[in-house]
């Protein structure tokens, strides 16, 4: 029999539907779970009290006849959004033990749809980062290898579902966040196009770049996720208006609509030339190819196309993520709420002190940076700049979406790596978002699945690029991969 931490979330939907369990025996199990794996580092807090609470609600619902999908389904949530029933920090010591009086919009629309919280999950500090290295409360590891990564910075997110502690969990992305630890840690997870979901109550960082997604088991849990997370939101003025989408129901509706041995047939998917240089791993480039195999038997056929200016997408994005970051982070100056300095002489010495103790080492760069290339005599030289080069970095994609439908390639050029491998010099993580950073600054969605094994037995992803609000034919296609292999169901315990 199949254990009940091994079950995803469409599964829990169905098992809980046929009373099979109920949702309070589940918060039970996986609380016990979350507590034999605490040395993962994946959770900063768990509300046990809360999450039994949720549940009895959820099975109560349940009995009364509701049949909503997610109805008692458990999972956790990335400390970026704000919650009412548990602290944010944002994986900073400027926020520890700050309490919102609301709930982030992602939240409340998960809450509504029946979820179980268990808690919040560690991530890099203001989701800075690629490792999950620069929490203040330290890293998350991957249950793959204890000694290596999970990736950043949803990395708590990443490392929760890939163990099984969680069958879902909220994450964000700015330039990879989602994708990059969904690959390191051999599960699914999709960054919709840049509005898809609200970012109100989402702690900022680059406020034209953040967007939420779901990391689960597979590419039918993340639609079921996605549909309920989704949706025009008045109170963030970069919400899509669009009507509320069933990404659920477009994807079933593909696949029953599609031949059963070839349901890819006739789906072009593009290979950059540029995703594939020669310093790509051998590791990583071999699973990819046989991905790629896999999806040509499925019916899709492969296409040739070019994303000239990917190289540029680093530095166009270590210029304007910074810079909005170094905007968004001024409102931490231990005036209103966070932490404060507790001696100092005056305003502007409380003002630096409490930044100085508050932030740690890899914000400060990056507010450094950021304040610099805004500043006067740079700001067109560095920040327009890059603000020309992100357009046509845009008009690259839509260039190749002429000749393709989805663009494929890797999520990142090697499987995660060693604990401080990268400590001491940053930039080093910053090149290892070359693949996930064009579709970011474009604002379009992407997704990663599992597709195998490099070396050391680290998971691989392989990444997938739609168009804009092009969520349905991505999650079919990934659907459809996860359905001719067994990828996303190796779990490390």
């Amino acid at each position: 029999m199949t254990a009940l931490h091994d079950l995803g979330v469409a599964e829990l939907a169905r098992a809980l539907a046929a009373r099979e369990v109920s949702s309070d025996e589940l918060v039970t199990h996986l609380l016990a779970r979350i507590d034999s794996q605490s040395r993962l580092g994946a959770f900063l807090q768990i509300d046990a009290e809360g999450a039994h609470a949720a549940a009895r609600a959820a099975d109560a619902r349940r009995a009364a006849g509701d049949t909503a999908p997610l109805l008692g389904v458990p999972m956790a949530h990335k400390d970026i959004f704000v919650t009412v029933d548990a602290p944010t920090t944002a994986g900073s010591k400027m926020l520890a033990g700050y309490r919102s009086p609301f709930d982030a919009t992602v939240i409340a629309r998960l809450k509504a749809a029946g979820t179980i919280s268990l808690g919040k999950l560690n991530c890099d500090e203001f989701a800075m980062g690629s490792g999950n290295e620069n929490s203040a409360y330290g890293p998350a590891l991957n249950p793959w290898d204890l000694g290596r990564v999970p990736g950043g910075s949803s990395g708590g997110s990443a490392a929760a579902v890939a163990a099984r502690l969680v069958p879902a969990a909220t994450g964000t992305d700015t330039g990879g966040s989602i994708r990059q630890p969904a690959a390191f840690t051999g599960v699914t997870g999709i960054k919709p196009t840049y509005g898809v979901c609200s970012r109100y109550g989402m702690i900022a960082f680059a406020s034209s770049l953040d967007q939420a997604g779901p990391l689960a088991r597979s590419a039918e849990d993340c639609a079921l996720l996605l549909s309920a997370m989704s949706g025009f939101d008045e109170r963030d003025s970069t919400s899509a208006e669009r009507a509320p989408q069933d990404f659920h129901a477009q994807m079933l509706q593909a696949r029953a609509g599609a031949s059963a041995a070839r349901p890819l047939e006739g789906l072009r998917i593009g290979l950059p030339k540029e995703f594939f240089p020669a310093t790509l791993a051998a590791d990583v480039n071999g699973a990819l190819r046989a991905a790629l195999s896999e999806l040509e038997k499925l019916g899709a056929t492969l296409v040739d196309v070019s994303l000239p200016r990917t190289e540029l997408s680093i530095p166009v994005y270590y210029i304007i993520a910074p810079a909005e970051a170094s905007s968004n982070l001024s409102r931490f100056d231990g005036v209103k709420f966070g932490h404060r300095a507790a001696q100092y002489t005056d305003l502007l010495d409380m003002y630096k002190k409490t930044r100085a103790e508050g932030f740690g080492a890899e914000v400060k760069r990056r507010i450094m940076i950021g304040t610099y290339v805004l500043s006067h005599g740079y700001y067109d030289a560095y920040y327009l700049q890059a603000q020309k080069l992100r357009r046509m970095i845009a008009d690259d994609f839509q260039r190749c979406f002429a000749d393709c439908d989805l663009i494929a390639g890797p999520v990142a050029p090697s499987v995660a790596w060693k604990l401080g491998e990268q400590g001491d010099d940053p930039v080093k993580a910053y090149l290892a978002d070359i693949f996930t950073l064009p579709a970011s600054l474009a604002g379009l969605p992407g997704m990663s699945l599992p597709a195998g094994f490099g070396e050391h037995g680290m998971p691989v992803g392989l990444q997938l690029i739609g168009n804009y609000f092009a969520e349905g034919p991505l999650l079919h296609a990934a659907h459809a991969f996860q359905q001719a292999t067994d990828w996303h169901r190796r779990s490390p315990t």
